[in-house]
């Protein structure tokens, strides 16, 4: 008899919300390695694409769907189009870094909306599906470094992220009967096209690495390969946690000490 290896993702299929770049393109290309069926989805279907024919031509299984995490149409139009989702993988995000008491109500709006009240929306939509289809299921958000940890000038990003935290708590307790394990991955330091340029500052380049345990900046591969195992059954037994990929950055220090 054929063993089925723990990790593996065939015959599952994976709803990527965010996937057109960075951390949510690494986590589609990733989960597609491992044998899910993979539906790539944003608002870029030029890119989506280019990216869904490219796993395709890596022998991966794939498609794509455009949807707007603002708008709660197109998250409705969304979730009704793929009823068999068996991994959810919430991933877009957006920063704005700017002192506190300057954020307009417009931009506060704006981020809590695409950072949360979307994904919540999406959750409760295709989280009731698996409920209901008895099958179990996987929840994975992608939270931040600042989802346990503070920075200055990112008070509202922060927010949405912590939130996500919560609620991967609270739908592990509700949902656990059901054979769903909800989890949040949160990354440190990665580069990517919402952080990519405030990283060309010298002074910032030049502090990370006497910051953390690991003296370099994450890659979006590392990121998804904690969220590839978490859907699959070697992970069965892991719910309601937020796991950081951060090279260290919430539990060490590093000082200028000798022995």
């Amino acid at each position: 008899m054929a063993l089925t290896h723990p990790f593996s993702l065939q015959g599952k299929t994976a709803l990527v919300a965010g996937a057109s770049r960075g951390i949510g393109l690494a986590i589609a290309r990733g989960v597609a390695a491992a044998g899910a069926h993979v539906i790539l989805a944003s608002r870029s279907a030029e890119v989506l694409g280019k990216e869904t024919d490219r796993i395709l031509n890596e022998g991966g299984s794939a498609e794509f769907a455009t949807f707007d995490v603002t708008d709660s149409a197109s998250i409705e139009a969304l979730a009704s189009k793929y009823p068999d989702v068996d991994i959810l993988l919430n991933v877009s995000g957006i920063n704005q870094r700017k002192a506190f008491e300057t954020y307009s109500r417009a931009e506060y709006d704006h981020l809590m909306e695409t950072n949360l009240h979307g994904f919540v929306h999406l959750t409760q939509l295709v989280g009731a599906r698996m409920v209901a289809r008895g099958n179990g299921g996987r929840v994975i958000s992608i939270g931040s470094l600042l989802s346990g940890y503070g920075l200055p000038y990112v008070t509202v990003y922060s927010m949405t992220k912590s939130a996500l935290g919560g609620l991967t708590r609270s739908l592990a307790a509700e949902w656990g009967k059901h054979g769903i394990t909800v989890n949040c991955v949160a990354p440190g330091f990665v580069e990517t096209d919402i952080n990519r340029e405030m990283w060309q500052a010298p002074t910032l380049r030049a502090w990370l690495p006497t910051s953390q345990a690991i003296p370099r900046m994450g890659t979006t591969d590392e990121v998804a390969s904690l969220a590839v195992y978490l859907a699959s059954d070697g992970a069965a037994y892991i719910t309601g946690q937020t796991i950081f990929v951060d090279g260290g950055q919430n539990t060490t220090g590093i000082w200028p000490f000798q022995p």
